[in-house]
Order: C-alpha cells, then structure tokens, then sequence
C-alpha cells in the first residue's frame, strides 16, 4: 500500500473546469458547458528539396493552426445569456462581433485554477441545436463551435 507523501503524483482528472468570454475590459461572460473539445495546435510544415542531396528531404515548420473549438451546454434563451444573444446577432443579424479572449480553466479541488488556456479572436463558426424528440426526457443541447486564431497555454 502507497503512503500518502507530499511527492505522491496523481493524473489530472477533466471533469472540473470553467470558461469565461471576456467582452470588455472589467466585464466578462462566465458560463457553465458541459463539455469543450478543441484545444489543439498544429504546426504546418513545408518540404525543402536540397541540391545534390536526394536521400531526403528538409522539413521545416511554418505557422501554426487551431481550433475550432466546440462547447456545449444546455440551451439557454436569449434574455437569459448574453452568449446567446452574441450568437443570435451573428447567425440572425450577420453581424459578427469577436470577442478578444477567451479563458478555460481545469480547476482542483479548491475550484482554483491548475491550468488554463487563453483563446484570442473568438467568433462564432456554427450553432448546432440537439434532436427534438417526444420519446426522451432529455435537457436539449447546444453546440458551439467556435473560431479562433491564437491559443496559449499557462499555469496560472
């Protein structure tokens, strides 16, 4: 049996997290989803044939590319989120509005922070709305998938 030591390592578990829109300066949106899926970066790369060199062939990195990032949640009204209402004037109006971060944070035990990511430029690319169906008595949900062009990751 393992003794309980200030060095004991344990795996991160993913069911604690939170994650909050942040509009305005000192004004932010925080909302509970029940899943998030997205948070990836991939390095494109570009192949260098060298002269005289035929036995391979150089691979360099040249940008990296995100996202997109999918949430989902609970259908909430309009008047009841402001995130439904930035989604309704996006996808009815056509009036695309980016919100300059966005931060997901895997919380402890504590409810505080252990990670977090930093998403920049966010606007919406689809808003899916879950089956409708008279046989389940099931919470009807949204989807969000989101675009976003810079992805950070930190400790807090």
């Amino acid at each position: 049996m393992a003794e309980n030591s200030p060095n004991t390592f344990y795996q991160t578990v993913n069911f604690h997290f939170s994650v909050e829109f942040s509009t305005i300066p000192g004004e932010s949106i925080d909302v509970r989803f029940q899943s998030v899926t997205g948070l990836d970066s991939t390095m494109d790369t570009e192949s260098i044939k060298e002269g005289g060199e035929n036995r391979f062939e150089h691979v360099m990195p040249t940008r990296r590319k995100y996202g997109p990032l999918t949430l989902k949640r609970g259908l909430l009204k309009p008047s009841d989120s402001k995130l439904t209402a930035w989604l309704k004037k996006a996808f009815d109006e056509e009036q695309i509005e980016v919100i300059p971060t966005v931060n997901i944070m895997l919380l402890g035990e504590d409810h505080k922070p252990m990670l977090k990511w930093t998403i920049n430029n966010v606007w919406p690319r689809s808003w899916k709305i879950g089956e409708l169906n008279a046989e389940r008595g099931e919470v009807l949900i949204e989807t969000l998938e989101l675009n976003y062009n810079r992805l950070l990751f930190q400790n807090p």
